[in-house]
């Protein structure tokens, strides 16, 4: 029997062992190739600048590439959580794709820090979304930043079109119900494929209206073709877009075509534009600082710099966490991992300030925006 004793005794110290020294694992989800490349290959780059220990622990980083197709998201996030037993889920990089993920997540316990903007993605925290956080900023946010500038310039009239999918259909609802509550009409509402080789049709019916602005809810690449084909077709009204585009991909698929666009931006895309009074010029000169010491000038984006917030948060978040679980606890750690993201409070980042809790998980306000015009391939503050 006391033999027995030893043997049970140094199993379980085995064990303790084995959690003591066990890496904490993130996975990594992203769209690297597909209609979103031009979103999940520069996120892919930042999270590559990642500190490899916090806390004292050692991270491991388990890359996934969903092909911008949310059952490609949904079927990466399960071998994950499920066979690589990874302790929270970076990605995905669009709203389609994280949506999609969020019944793996929440199913499964495990924090999620998505790169994506839908608001849909974390409001309301309730069910499923409890384990979900996500670093940019709001198509809420962004949409009240864009009415803003809209009624600055006294626009009384604006045509929409966007992407037929979840992020166009948040960014509709957002922006539609803020322009009518503050008296400006849409009059044209138009949707595309984000595979879609040509929106003539969608453009010629919004030319139809006479609208004195458009607004284009897409991202990535695909976001240049109705802006183009307003530009074909003489379209002379103001074009708006969305920090969907933000990235140096999108300014040289448009061209000379987008010269003039406004849209809201994080302020780390212009981080040395901004006034030294900004509230987070500090921590977007970090992001910059980095970032293009390790990819060269004129390479800052939207999408980098909510990759790179996520890491922020899980600087900030894991030490926390260890207070409370250790890796190798893979549910309990899990489990301590989102409370301590719930709990951050004033955490500075590339995109803004973050304060999050039990009813916001993402945390950012209007600090976190900078409208910006695109002239002749930069982005150019608005003052």
């Amino acid at each position: 029997m006391k033999s027995v004793h030893l043997v049970l005794a140094a199993a379980v110290g085995m064990a303790c062992a084995a959690t003591a020294h066990a890496d904490i694992k993130v996975g990594v989800v992203l769209s690297q190739t597909g209609p979103a490349a031009s979103l999940g290959i520069p996120e892919k780059k930042t999270v590559e600048l990642y500190p490899k220990e916090i806390g004292g622990q050692k991270i491991d980083y388990v890359f996934m590439d969903d092909g911008s197709d949310p059952t490609a998201a949904v079927k990466a996030t399960k071998k994950l959580v499920d066979d690589d037993k990874v302790d929270v889920v970076i990605g995905s990089s669009i709203t389609p794709n994280s949506m999609a993920m969020l019944d793996v997540v929440g199913g499964a316990k495990t924090p999620n820090i998505s790169l994506a903007a839908g608001r849909p993605i974390v409001f309301p925290v309730e069910g499923n979304r409890v384990w979900v956080f996500n670093t940019p900023q709001t198509t809420g946010l962004m949409a009240r930043a864009i009415v803003k500038n809209l009624l600055q310039d006294k626009v009384e009239s604006v045509a929409f079109i966007g992407f037929n999918d979840a992020y166009g259909e948040d960014w509709w609802k957002n922006f539609s119900e803020d322009a009518k509550a503050h008296g400006i009409k849409v009059v044209a509402s138009e949707r595309y494929n984000r595979t879609a080789t040509s929106v003539t049709g969608q453009i010629l019916h919004i030319l139809g209206a006479h609208p004195q602005a458009v607004l284009i809810a897409a991202s990535g690449t695909p976001a240049a073709l109705p802006e183009r084909e307003l530009k074909k077709v003489g379209y002379k009204g103001q074009i708006y877009q969305t920090h969907g585009v933000a990235n140096p991909d999108f300014l040289r698929v448009c061209g000379a075509d987008c010269n003039g666009t406004i849209l809201p931006v994080s302020p780390g895309v212009v981080a040395e534009q901004l006034p030294a009074s900004a509230p987070n010029k500090a921590p977007a000169m970090a992001y910059a600082k980095a970032y293009t010491a390790a990819y060269g000038k004129n390479s800052l984006s939207q999408f980098s710099a909510n990759a790179w917030d996520a890491g922020v948060l899980l600087e900030h978040a894991i030490p926390v966490a260890l207070q409370h679980a250790k890796p190798g606890d893979t549910a309990g750690f899990r489990a301590a991992l989102r409370d301590a993201l719930e709990g951050l409070k004033d955490i500075p980042g590339a995109d803004g300030i973050y304060s999050m809790s039990k009813t916001d998980h993402n945390g950012l306000d209007d600090r976190a925006v900078a409208m910006v015009r695109i002239e002749n391939g930069t982005w150019k503050l608005l003052k």
